[in-house]
């Protein structure tokens, strides 16, 4: 991999033993789609087989729609198999990054939604603007988190606060998400100075120690997120088929609020 490789949706920049992950799709306002997660995967692939890199910053997380899956292929004329096949993207994505034998953050701004939180949740530390607002909005087109949200919310919040988080589908501000553990710094100024700040930290310390750590916890948990990630996917399937997820889909493409029948 070079040092600074562009491609259409992807920027992946590596130095001083850290590699910058860039996503950018400015036309769809950085719309998670199949080949953007794809090309993610591939380049997520890639930097982990770089001995040189010890830490990994996602960044273009946020600036997404308020449901920023791409609601072309959430809309209920996709086929099954299609569907299914988006999903198996998504968990492949989300595995990777997870066990990385690298510390991870996500760098955010904007709103944090969807895919996109699964992803950022799926990193070991969230650094956010204070302008960033966060949400779980599958619940707005009648459907279940994927990307392993139920793992890693539960993991950050508990049980209860992670349920009440993906029922209500509000937007949570920074100040709110960091007092309830959803993310862990809050840019007192300039995003990238606190970005900066934070990987400095990190490489003055004993990397490889924090790198050991967070492969045992990374090992320990991982059966547990492949069964999350399972269940989601046949959630999802199911969701996908009823009435409220069609009637949710329609509303958000109508601009208009959906009318749920519980069916």
């Amino acid at each position: 991999m070079s040092t600074n490789e562009l491609t259409e949706r992807v920027n992946v920049k590596v130095y001083n033993r850290v590699a910058t992950v860039e996503m950018y799709r400015s036309e769809v306002f950085n719309a998670f789609d199949r080949e953007l997660i794809k090309e993610l995967t591939v380049k997520l692939k890639e930097i982990s087989d770089l001995d040189a890199v010890d830490i990994v910053v996602l960044t273009g997380i946020g600036r997404t729609s308020a449901i920023d899956d791409g609601i072309q292929w959430l809309d209920s004329q996709i086929s099954e198999s299609e569907f299914r096949s988006v999903l198996d993207l998504v968990n492949e994505l989300i595995v990777t990054l997870y066990g990385m034998s690298k510390l991870t953050i996500s760098a955010v701004s904007g709103t944090v939604a969807g895919l996109g939180l699964s992803l950022a949740l799926a990193t070991d530390c969230i650094v956010a603007d204070s302008s960033s607002q966060f949400a779980v909005k599958f619940i707005e087109i009648g459907l279940i988190p994927d990307g392993g949200t139920h793992f890693f919310l539960d993991q950050r919040l508990g049980e209860t606060r992670a349920k009440q988080l993906i029922w209500d589908g509000e937007f949570h501000d920074a100040k709110e998400a960091l007092a309830i553990g959803l993310i862990q710094e809050i840019a007192e100024g300039d995003l990238t100075t606190a970005l900066d700040a934070r990987v400095s930290t990190w490489l003055q310390g004993p990397i490889q120690a924090m790198i050991r750590t967070k492969k045992i916890l990374a090992e320990t948990h991982r059966p547990e997120l492949l069964k999350v990630l399972e269940l989601e996917k046949l959630g999802q399937l199911k969701m996908k088929e009823t009435f409220d997820h069609k009637e949710g889909v329609q509303a958000f493409l109508d601009h208009r609020e959906p009318k749920f029948i519980g069916k």
